[in-house]
């Protein structure tokens, strides 16, 4: 059972200790910045680490092997939270949040309760045959799909998210274009999200989703509404590869030397709470993936009132000089 003392346990916030990075809190009070809270209007919930695949680049080590997964009291908890708190975006996360249990249900209960409801897919869980469902209960409630694709080139998506993903994500696409997903004035969004395969940062996002666009439509009819472009965070998987390949520093100081002072008023964690599996906050899904509780104290979804209180203060550590590099806003 969960106790007041447990909840509210203080929790010790550390840099990532990199070689010739300096942490990023110096570099803010260097800049004469803090990281605070705005006001808060979107829930994000991670359902849990189970994923179909094993991406290379996953900050959450998520994959077929991992239990971790919301429960139906923790849904419970969720729901009744947005419902008190009035979020005007709720945004549904993983692993692959179509492998939990009691999406459907999570879909249906939290599509009244906020103006956009989206669902983040690697598309290969939501197009495997076995989720027909899905594809009809996403259209009836008008959700938002944000679904991550990678690159136009097959060989590098499947080399950093598997053997075929390639082509079956190219089937899901044109399966919610049929659908009327990503068509203008169709009222069915669908964004797209793509991640670097490698150790350097993601080039100009309008210059990306110009490309994207064009490729997509010449060669297979696609068409879709926003690309992301989005540098990986150095977390999890993608940070254990970064060592392995000799790249973590390297990368690290390309990050943390791109730190743009303007893009901080910008970060999502200043207007965000992200809730995971177990019903515990924090301020981003890459907090999450270090264990930094909101704020820096562990709190449960079911002792929250409402949103965090604008101003109060946001969990740092140097993987948020991703969120911070460049002219990009997250």
């Amino acid at each position: 059972m969960l106790t007041e003392q447990t909840l509210h346990e203080k929790v010790t916030i550390s840099s990532e200790d990199t070689v010739g990075v300096p942490r990023f809190s110096l570099t803010l009070s260097g800049h004469g910045l803090k990281l605070n809270r705005a006001r808060t209007h979107t829930l994000q919930v991670n359902v849990g680490f189970l994923c179909n695949q094993t991406c290379r680049h996953c900050h959450l080590n998520a994959g077929p092997a991992r239990k971790e997964n919301m429960e139906s009291g923790i849904v419970d908890q969720v729901v009744s939270y947005a419902r008190r708190s009035r979020f005007e975006t709720i945004d549904i996360t993983g692993g692959a949040p179509e492998l939990n249990p009691n999406i459907g249900r999570l879909i249906q209960e939290m599509s009244p309760l906020a103006s956009r409801l989206m669902l983040r897919s690697n598309l290969s869980a939501l197009n495997d045959g076995n989720r027909d469902h899905l594809f009809d209960l996403l259209k009836y409630y008008r959700v938002i799909i944000v679904a991550s694709f990678p690159s136009l080139n097959e060989f590098q998506t499947d080399s950093q998210r598997g053997d075929g993903i390639f082509k079956i994500s190219i089937h899901a696409l044109k399966k919610l274009n049929a659908m009327g997903y990503g068509h203008q004035g169709s009222g069915l969004e669908l964004n797209l999200v793509s991640n670097p395969t490698g150790a350097f940062l993601p080039p100009e996002q309008v210059e990306a989703e110009k490309r994207f666009r064009q490729v997509l439509k010449d060669k297979w009819g696609i068409v879709f509404n926003q690309l992301f472009n989005f540098a990986n965070v150095p977390l999890g998987r993608y940070r254990r590869w970064l060592i392995k390949s000799g790249n973590l520093e390297k990368y690290m100081k390309k990050l943390s030397s791109g730190f743009n002072p303007c893009s901080v008023q910008g970060v999502m964690c200043r207007t965000m709470v992200s809730v995971s599996w177990d019903g515990f906050l924090y301020d981003c899904d890459f907090n999450l993936a270090k264990g930094l509780f909101m704020g820096g104290r562990k709190i449960h979804v079911s002792e929250m009132s409402g949103p965090p209180e604008p101003d109060s203060h946001i969990a740092t550590a140097d993987h948020c000089y991703t969120c911070t590099a460049g002219t990009w806003f997250t």
